[in-house]
């Protein structure tokens, strides 16, 4: 099942916090272990039987395109470059005409969690509809606006940043069914976390709860334990 699923990845970031490590590398393709960490994220997706993925690129997007037209891998990378930023909402509808399956799955470059794929779209189906994310869990959720969720999964409210211990997060892996289209704003930039998620609340936006590792690469500090986590053999 999953062989026949586009993964979307959004690439395009500028990585502004993360330039006193690697000023010039794009966030995504920061080295982990001598390789980018992209090929990492893919890499682990594809040991699950995803085939295709599709990077939205945008800073520095030659940079990334010919990488991996240079280095071939055992599956299938396609590109959607943003000619400008056009924001995380933005960047998925620029790709609509090549994302062929339905649903589908996108996921910030940037940011890495175990989850199992085929479970999530399992779930996705079963609870029919437009769209669900990976909730993960942290005891830690300081850094990170949490989720409150229902019995039945389904997202109730996003909240701010705020001091609260223990929490479920928005791990940015998302299953979308093409019906998501229709619910987008008509400008070219625009935001799936405060421009369309609110929106689907009432129609019915689910939460996939994961106990998986979850951490992002987005500042110096969250690098190094990234580091860490894969120098352990994680």
């Amino acid at each position: 099942m999953l062989e026949d699923i586009d993964v979307v990845i959004l690439c395009g970031g500028l990585g502004k916090r993360l330039r006193s490590v690697d000023p010039d590398t794009p966030k995504v393709m920061v080295t982990f272990e001598e390789r980018p960490f992209l090929d990492i994220v893919m890499e682990r997706m594809a040991a699950q039987g995803l085939e295709r993925f599709i990077l939205c690129t945008g800073y520095k997007a030659q940079w990334i395109e010919e990488y991996y037209r240079r280095n071939q891998r055992p599956f299938v990378v396609d590109f959607s470059r943003e000619e400008e930023p056009l924001g995380t909402g933005g960047a998925v509808k620029n790709a609509q005409p090549i994302i062929s399956s339905d649903p589908f799955l996108v996921l910030n470059g940037d940011c890495y969690c175990e989850v199992n794929y085929a479970e999530f779209v399992t779930f996705h189906q079963e609870k029919g509809g437009v769209a669900s994310l990976v909730a993960a869990h942290l005891e830690d959720s300081r850094d990170y606006g949490s989720l409150t969720i229902a019995d039945d999964s389904r997202i109730l409210a996003f909240e701010e940043k705020q001091d609260k211990g223990a929490a479920a997060i928005n791990a940015g892996r998302y299953c979308f069914n093409q019906e998501i289209f229709d619910k987008m704003p008509e400008k070219a930039k625009f935001s799936l976390e405060y421009d369309v998620f609110p929106s689907l609340i009432e129609e019915g936006l689910f939460g996939y709860p994961s106990d998986g590792d979850f951490f992002d690469i987005g500042t110096p500090e969250r690098y190094q334990l990234a580091m860490e986590y894969f120098k352990n053999g994680k």
